[in-house]
This record gives C-alpha cells, structure tokens and sequence, in this order.
C-alpha cells in the first residue's frame, strides 16, 4: 500500500486544526503521531481513514493526496456492536472465517482420503490447500487468538457476548481488529485502560505486525518499542523523524539547534549587506556596489524564524507543606473488595517513600485506595495513618468532581478560605485562563479533569499523596512535569500507574498484584523487574516440591500426599498447553484448561482443609 498526502489542511466545523500536513505511509511502516493535547493528532486519524477531509494548506506546494492500492483500513469504530447471542470463541472466530473456510475443504479432502475414495485430484488439491492454510497462517491462528484473549483477561471461551460489560465488549472488539490485520491499522491511544501484561503483549504483537499500522499515543515506552518512524504534529503542521522515540528525541534537538543557528547565521549575513548598502547607497562612486549588494538580498531565500516550541504545562509548586511522622501508613492483613474479597494486603509505607503498584487490570488495585480512603469498607483486617498525616486523593473516575459546577466553582468549593484572585491565580498555574474557568466539569475533555484535580491535589497542602492512574489523559510535556515535581515532592506517595516510564521514574518500591497474592518489593522498578524475571526462571526450572507440614496426625499427612500429587498434576497439564497438538486444537485445549481449573480448585480445598 501507499499513501501520501501533501500540503494538506483539515478542518474541524469552523476551525482548521492542521493547516500544512505532509505524511507519507509505505508499506509495512510502523508509524506514531505525537504532539500536544489539542494539536490535532486525532482529527488527522479521521482524516487518514476518510482522506475526503483533506483540503488545500497554506504552503506553495501543490495539494495533492496520493493512494495507490485499495488498502483495507481497520479502525476501532465507537459503539461497534457484537452478536449477543455468539460465544466468545464464536465472536473471535469471525476474523479467521478465510482460514476456516479452507480448513474445511481441507477436512472434507482428509475424510475422502481415509475412506479411500479420493482421486489423484483430490490429492493435488490437498496438497495446494495445504500450502495456501500454511502462507495464511493456518498453523498459528489458534495460539495468536488464545494467546490475545488471554493476555487482555478473557478465559471463558463460551461464555455469551451478552455477558460481558461495555468496557469488555470494547476489549474484545479491539482485539478482533488487530487480529483481522487490516493493510492499514489506524489506533489512537490503545494504551489507555490497558494493565503492564496487556500492554507488553501488544508492544509485542504490533513489532512483528507484517502489515502497516499508524498509532496516536502518549506512552513513550510504548512508542520507543514499536514505532520506526515518528510524525510530529505542532502548529499544525506535520513534521517527520525516522527511527524510535528516543531517536526522535535526539534529532528533535540537533534538528532545532540547526534551524535556530542557520536562521541566526542569514539574519546576520542580510544585517551585515544592509550596513553596506546604508553606508554607500548615497556615494555615487559607490552606488553601483549599494545596489549590488540590495539585489543580494532580494535574492536570498528567506529562512523563517523558528517557531518556539509550546512548551505551556502546569506550574506545580507544593508549598507549606507540613511534616508527618515517620510512619505514614500501616496496612496489616488489610482484605478489600466489594461483595467479595478481592485481595489482602500488608505494608507500612514510612515518610518520603513513593509505593507503586502494579498488575493486571481487574485485581483491586484502585478498590484498596478506595478502601484505604475510606470511600468503600474494610473486609478484614486494619489500617492506620500515621502522626500529622495529611492526605489528598486524586481519583482517576473523577468522582470527586462535581459534574454540575464550573471549574470556578468546584475548586471554590474545596478551598473556601481562598479569594476571587487566589482561586483564579492557582486555576490559571493548570493552565485554566478566563474563558475555561467557567466551563462546567461536565464538559471538560479527560486532559482537563486530570489538571483540575491534580490542582486540587496540589493546593490542599497534603504530605500524603494516593494517586489513581494520575498520568491518564495527560500529553508527553505534562507527564515529564509532573514526574519532574513528584520527584522533588517532600512527602510521602501511594500510587496505582500502567504507565511503566512513569514508575519507573517515581517509584522506589513495588506493591505487586499478580499470581493471586499481593507482594512488596523494596525495589525499584527496574531491580523489581530483575527480580520477577529471576523468580520466572526459578519457577521455570525448579521441580515442584512438596509442602512440608509437621506429622501432627495421619489426616494432616494424606493430605500433603494428596496435594503434592494435584500440583505434580497441575504443572503437567499447564506444559500440555504449550504442546502444538493442543494449542492448535480449540476443543483439546478448552478440555484442558477446563481441567486446570477443576485441579485448582481441588488443590485450594485441600489447603483450607489442611490448614
């Protein structure tokens, strides 16, 4: 596929979010659009997918939008809908109906062949169905789908479409687009709302994508790992950087240290030919070289003065900010959930630690700050604050805010003792001038309720921060700002993030929710990640040992037989999975993990019984 747009503009209704867009898609590129909130990243997507919303730019080059091809372009459209009364697998299977179809044909001709009714046809045929299933991916389409349901969190292959929530359909709709492998893959923000483990397998999946994909994110891990080319919106105008998001960064710099040098370098040159033609123009032995030197500079093309970059983010200053006692926080055997417990936790965070935790998407790693907050109850266990503690949430449901008032008036609310010009003074720091602080928080985008409570965060003069995911919605120049001050920040933090660069950057210790248990890790996000990795080997290599319990009587010790035997049995069937002859068969593999399940459960009885 191809596809070129030059000098191309957009408009947005009245107002023209790009102005000059010059973007050239090959095959097989592996492209990301950065840029600020509001730049227009979005709106360029809309117009790559319906190229009939190019107009005319303001450059001199010709306006042209070139496609050669007719490449299928695959987009998450909003409110796609799903057949309800479909299992899972079913939903699923939808993207390999080319495959199953030659599956089929395949099977028929295996049937006549063990029969022995086949002809020598029928044989020829065999074998070029065999070689079309292989080059289309016949062999790998079972362990590719398995593989995204269960990295994204879905297990139950019959479970119905109907049962799955808004949020879920969307997931599931998701990874039916990238599975179907559209010649242009088109995806804006599809890290958002995705756990560490979700994410990794999708950096994985689009690095070896065969075909061309265009992405719009702010996760700059991300897009370090899976984009070769780099679109830069700013101003309106596209520009472009080839290779990762760290060589976008280097030659980001060099390229503006040369455009501001050459700029500085003519302005010179025509200053210098002005003096001249100033000193001589009215001498007339001289007035031949004057005008010389005027021609000179008509003729010089003019390089335009470098656009500073919009470098606007919020200005975070936490001040007056009293000191705690040593110890923050203590959780002990501390049980969290709804209706059910979801997990228990213990840990003590001491002042001026920052704890981050991490895990996949649905183990209660939001509903323990909610617990700790007191916004839902306790299942079990404890939890304390320290001495002079004082704390300030930021939640990333917004459920603080007040839908109903202005951005004026909800801040108002929660500081009261401020006056007109304190409140629109510390609004304006987030980047909230005259014209948005009167608009209602109902109508605020994702970027602007995250500034509106990270403001409210800021001024309440906490020394104990608990942020819920405080980095969604917000671009690359905010999150550096925002790490850049947490860093700096003299109390003490708890928080929930996906975002890795960003723990990476905060944390200097881990609350670990996977492998259905909760574990702390005096580490930081790197040696963290050392450390799961060696564990990964050790589980992988050490043989299953038998859980040792005192002989206090015979129950206790036929139980431990009994367990050891399940688990020996567990680890068995779990290798069984990554078997060919299984994985490439839906029906063996669901009988499988079926089985898993029932050991599971067995094993667990067993321990409480034991225990």
């Amino acid at each position: 596929m191809y596809f070129k747009v030059v000098n191309g503009a957009v408009d947005l209704g009245e107002k023209r979010m790009l102005e000059e867009v010059n973007i050239e898609i090959r095959d097989k590129d592996h492209i990301a659009i950065i840029g600020r909130n509001g730049a227009g990243k979005s709106t360029l997507l809309k117009a790559l997918i319906d190229p009939d919303l190019f107009s005319e730019g303001v450059s001199e080059e010709k306006f042209q939008v070139t496609i050669l091809g007719n490449p299928g372009v695959g987009y998450l459209k909003q409110n796609e809908t799903n057949h309800d009364h479909y299992t899972l697998l079913e939903e699923i299977l939808e993207v390999y109906e080319p495959i199953i179809k030659v599956e089929e044909k395949m099977h028929k001709l295996e049937e006549k062949m063990e029969e022995g009714t086949s002809t020598l046809e029928d044989v020829d045929l065999y074998l070029e169905l065999q070689e079309y299933y292989r080059n289309i991916g016949g062999y790998e389409y079972q362990k590719e789908y398995l593989t995204a349901l269960n990295k994204n969190g879905f297990y139950d292959l019959d479970k119905k479409m109907s049962s799955f929530s808004g949020g879920e359909q969307t997931k599931i709709n998701f990874i039916k687009l990238l599975l179907s492998k559209p010649d242009l893959l088109v995806l804006d923000e599809p890290t958002n709302h995705l756990d560490i483990e979700a994410i990794l397998w999708l950096e994985d999946y689009l690095k070896n994508y065969p075909k061309t994909f265009v992405v719009v994110s702010h996760d700059r891990m991300f897009i370090n790992q899976v984009a070769s080319k780099i679109y830069e919106i700013s101003y309106g105008e596209t520009i472009c950087y080839r290779g990762n998001y760290d060589t976008y960064e280097q030659e980001k710099k060099k390229r503006q240290e040369i455009e501001e040098k050459s700029y500085e370098r003519q302005q010179k040159e025509i200053a210098r030919l002005q003096r001249i033609i100033d000193r001589f123009r009215y001498k007339p032995s001289k007035a031949s070289m004057a005008m010389s030197k005027l021609k000179q500079i008509e003729r010089i093309v003019k390089i335009d003065k470098p656009k500073k970059e919009d470098t606007r983010t919020m200005h975070i200053k936490f001040n007056n900010i009293l000191e705690s006692g040593r110890t923050v926080l203590t959780v002990d055997h501390l049980q969290f959930g709804y209706t059910k417990v979801l997990g228990e936790a213990t840990f003590t965070l001491e002042k001026g630690r920052r704890l981050g935790i991490v895990g996949e998407n649905g183990t209660g790693k939001s509903t323990l700050l909610k617990t700790i907050m007191g916004i839902i109850p306790s299942l079990g266990g404890d939890f304390s604050f320290g001495y002079h503690v004082k704390v300030a949430y930021f939640d990333q449901q917004f459920d603080d805010l007040d839908s109903n008032l202005t951005v004026y008036e909800e801040f108002q609310k929660k500081f009261p003792e401020m006056n007109d010009f304190e409140v629109r003074s510390s609004l304006a720091s987030f980047l909230f001038y005259d014209e948005d602080i009167n608009k209602k928080i109902e109508v605020l985008s994702g970027g602007e309720k995250v500034r509106l409570s990270l403001c409210e965060v800021v001024f309440s003069g906490a020394n104990f921060l608990i942020l819920d995911e405080p980095t969604n919605h917000l671009d690359i120049l905010s999150k550096e700002k925002l790490e850049s001050v947490l860093k700096d920040y003299p109390g003490t933090i708890l928080f929930v993030s996906h975002d890795r660069y960003f723990v990476k950057k905060i944390a200097d210790s881990i609350l670990d929710f996977s492998l259905q248990k909760i574990t702390y890790y005096d580490y930081s996000y790197e040696d963290y990640l050392e450390k799961k990795k060696e564990q990964k080997i050790e589980l992988d290599e050490t043989p299953i040992k038998k859980i040792k319990v005192k002989k206090e009587n015979k129950k206790n010790i036929n139980i431990d037989k009994e367990i050891c035997k399940l688990e020996s049995r567990l680890e068995k069937l779990k290798q069984q999975l990554f078997l060919e002859e299984v994985y490439s068969n839906p029906l063996k593999y669901q009988q499988i993990e079926e089985e898993i399940k029932v050991t599971e459960e067995k094993i667990n009885q067993l321990l409480l019984e034991w225990e």
